[in-house]
Order: C-alpha cells, then sequence, then structure tokens
C-alpha cells in the first residue's frame, strides 16, 4: 500500500475516544486532512500508512477530544472576584446588573470573551456556548482566535447597553443569525435570560420564531428556591410548567443550571426531549442547590456541563467542573459509582455536543469528525504512577497540563503557550480594566 501524504498525524502514548464509551487506546495516533480525522490507527502502522506535513510525537501525552463547554459568560471574565459570597439575587440586583450598567460596552465585550477564549483554549475547551450582551463582540473575538461556539443572544424585558426591550433584543439576535448563517465556527441561538426576566408574550415570540428557524433555546431555569416560589406566586405555575405551556421546552431547547427539580419536572425534560446543561461549581458558589444528576440519567435526558461566567466561579476549566460533577453526584447519593470518569468525561464532551446540536461534527474522536483535540502531558509528578487514563484526567488537575489543542486540525495552543493571541497584551488589557472599575466601586 503506498504511503498516503496527508495534513497532520499525531502521535501519542494514550488516548480516549469517548465513542466508544469508556474505551482507552495506548501507542494510537491521529491521521488528519482538510481538518477532519480521516483514521484512527495504532502508531505502528500509522508510520506504515502516512506521511504527514506536520507530524507531532507525543509519547507521554493523553489524547481526548476538545471539550464542550454549554454554558458561559465569557466577557464576565473582567468581573471575575468582583462581586463573591453573596446569594443569587443579592448578586445579580446589587452587584452584578448595576456593574454590567455602568461598564459594559463594545470594548467590554471584545475583550472579556477575548480573556476568556484565552484561558478556555489554555485548558483544552474548543466549543463554548456563550449569553451575553453585544454578541457580535464575542463572535469577533471567537473568530479572530479561531475557537467554535453558539451565542445565544440574550432577551430581557429591561434595557441594557445592547438594546431597550425583548422586542430590539429579538431583532438585533436575528439579525446577527443572518449575519452567521454560513460559519461553521459559529451558530445563533435564541437566549431569554430567564422565566423571571421575560414575560409571557415574549416568550411566545421566541417560542414560535425558534420553531420557524429551527434554532435553539438557551436558558437559565429552576436556578434557585426563590425563583420556583416566585413563579408559582406570580403565575400558579413552576418555571418549567409555564415554559411547557408556551411551548418552549423541544428537543432543542437547553436548559441551564436545574438545581431545583422534582419528579413532574424531570418528567416534562424527558417527555420534551430538552438538555440539561449543569453547571455544579457557580451553583455552588452562589448556594443555589444541587443539578440532580441520578434521576436525570434514569429517565434519560442528555447532560451537558457548563462553567458559566467566570464572574460566579471563578475559573472556566471545564475538566474541573467535570471533577467536581463527579464528586458532588457521588456525595448526595451516597453512591461512589454513581458518574464514574468516563462518564464525567462525556458530560464535557459527546453530551455538550449533542445539548448543541453538533455531535455529528465534534464531541468524540471518529473518522470524519471534526479534528478538535487536546493533549495533555502525563509527564509530570501529579499525573505519576497512571494506572488509569480516565481517573487521572478526570480526578487530577489535568486541565493545567494541557499542552496541545486544536481546532478543526489548526493548532491554537503548542507546548502550553497560544498561538493566535498575544498573552502580554491580554493581560495588560485585564488589568486597565481591572484599574477602572475598582476606581468606581
Amino acid at each position: 500500500m503506498p504511503v498516503e501524504n496527508i495534513d497532520i498525524l499525531i502521535n501519542a502514548g494514550w488516548l480516549i475516544p469517548v465513542v466508544p464509551r469508556n474505551t482507552v487506546l495506548r501507542n494510537c495516533s491521529i491521521a488528519i486532512d482538510k481538518g477532519k480525522i480521516i483514521a484512527l490507527l495504532p502508531s505502528a502502522e500509522a508510520q506504515l500508512r502516512y506521511n504527514g506535513q506536520q507530524n507531532y510525537n507525543l509519547p507521554d501525552s493523553l489524547l481526548i477530544p476538545g471539550l464542550i463547554n454549554a454554558h458561559a459568560h465569557a466577557a464576565m471574565s473582567l468581573l471575575r472576584g468582583y462581586a463573591d459570597d453573596q446569594p443569587l439575587h443579592t448578586w445579580l440586583n446589587e452587584s452584578i446588573w448595576p456593574a454590567e450598567n455602568r461598564w459594559v460596552s463594545e470594548e467590554f465585550v471584545f475583550d472579556g470573551a477575548e480573556l476568556a477564549i484565552a484561558e478556555m483554549l489554555l485548558g483544552g475547551t474548543t466549543c463554548f456556548s456563550d449569553m451575553y450582551f453585544f454578541p457580535d463582540q464575542t463572535a469577533s473575538a471567537a473568530r479572530s482566535t479561531g475557537i467554535k461556539c453558539q451565542l445565544a443572544f440574550p432577551i430581557l424585558e429591561f434595557p441594557s447597553a445592547w438594546a431597550r426591550n425583548a422586542d430590539e433584543y429579538i431583532h438585533k439576535g436575528l439579525a446577527l443569525r443572518d449575519e452567521y448563517r454560513d460559519d461553521s465556527h459559529i451558530s445563533i441561538a435564541f437566549g431569554p435570560h430567564a422565566p423571571y426576566t421575560v414575560n409571557d408574550p415574549a416568550l411566545e415570540k421566541i417560542a414560535t420564531l425558534a420553531g420557524e428557524l429551527d434554532a435553539a433555546i438557551h436558558i437559565h431555569l429552576h436556578e434557585s428556591a426563590t425563583e420556583i416560589e416566585q413563579s408559582l406566586s406570580d403565575y400558579g405555575l413552576r418555571p418549567i410548567e409555564r415554559l411547557h405551556k408556551l411551548g418552549l421546552l423541544t428537543p432543542l431547547s437547553q436548559c441551564v443550571h436545574m438545581t431545583q427539580l422534582i419528579d413532574s419536572d424531570i418528567a416534562l425534560l424527558a417527555e420534551s426531549g430538552s438538555h440539561v446543561i449543569h453547571c455544579p461549581e457557580s451553583n455552588l458558589k452562589l448556594g443555589s442547590g444541587f443539578c440532580p444528576i441520578e434521576p436525570l440519567q434514569k429517565a434519560g435526558i442528555n447532560i451537558a456541563l457548563g462553567t458559566d461566567g467566570a464572574a460566579s466561579n471563578n475559573d472556566l476549566n471545564l475538566l474541573g467542573e467535570a471533577r467536581t460533577a463527579a464528586l458532588i453526584a457521588k456525595g448526595l447519593s451516597g453512591k461512589p459509582d454513581l458518574l464514574p470518569a468516563h462518564e464525567a468525561l462525556e458530560l464535557a464532551t459527546i453530551n455538550g455536543a449533542r445539548a448543541l446540536g453538533i455531535d455529528e461534527q465534534t464531541g468524540s474522536i471518529e473518522v470524519g469528525k471534526a479534528a478538535d483535540l487536546v493533549a495533555i502531558d502525563l509527564a509530570n509528578i501529579a499525573s505519576q504512577p497512571l494506572y488509569n487514563a480516565f481517573s487521572q484526567l478526570i480526578y487530577t488537575d489535568s486541565a493545567s497540563h494541557v499542552s496541545h489543542t486544536w481546532v478543526d486540525g489548526k493548532l491554537l495552543v503548542e507546548n502550553g503557550q497560544l498561538l493566535n493571541i498575544d498573552q502580554v497584551e491580554l493581560i495588560n488589557k485585564a488589568q486597565a480594566w481591572q484599574k477602572k472599575i475598582a476606581a468606581e466601586r
């Protein structure tokens, strides 16, 4: 068989494809051409079959699919540590929303999104879902850095620097959708902020438009006990019942947080085919409660993983989020075998891809999928000795050992360094924002 010339050949000591499940391959190679995975095979065989224009020999590294952060507010990285140790509604009403009213602008969003994207790429995230003002600026930052994203344009009843009312939020969001209609890296979704910030007429309009456009709906839902109490008082319905009545629960719905669930809520999720986005560290920090992993899994509901924004987490480390999710599930249930390491990784990869509707393109290392890949260096003290690659990946601080990140076969992080982002300039901009914001607190 003649040797085939290809763009990239990556040889690694360990490889976790995610599909098939709970599988670890040793001394394996990935052949990549035109941004796609064309073969997955033993390294000894790969050397005989392929000649890569670029070759990466990583015998001490673990290759995994690129991570998918299914919920973030990227620009809020500029408010990291600004308002900590407060209940959710105090945090929003007395700290975050006033700060956003004062500071959010096109420049703020671009700089904050770029800072977040840099952090995510360095931690192995190759795709993220975002909900924030000026989503066009987040799109510009994503395009300039090479990361993939779903942008859920925010919809609220009250004004912001980006729009005055729900109708204007929707109008601007639809214009953004038209602009990025043919972009392979950026998709646009509807982002009603929460049931308590959007009224029934606007929610009905969103349900109609999303149905006509076959577009995703990304919404904070059942995030706190206060939200449930307020909805029962105002509408006589739990928030998820209200959304179901208005037509917002579909297989394209992405329900974020979901810490306050009873059996009937879970039944509605299962019946509608909606997805749950679990943000364990933000929920813990804000004292919002726990997303019930075990009953959701038993009901067959897809669960993905998000970091939320850096203002409430305070990092964008999705592997760390997977670790926290696994530990919470075990601790709450009293079942140490619940959410084992390989399932925790699925939350951060293929399940995230399913939630965003891109699982045929990414989320696992399979022939025909995009070469969205991450290499983690295991030649360090914290990774020794290595008995189980899944365990090492999820239960140690493996994100700090990400050495390479590829998106569509394009190398964006090499030897732990960003290739498309000036790190010094980025830090300087973040520090300049900190000085301006702190000076007016």
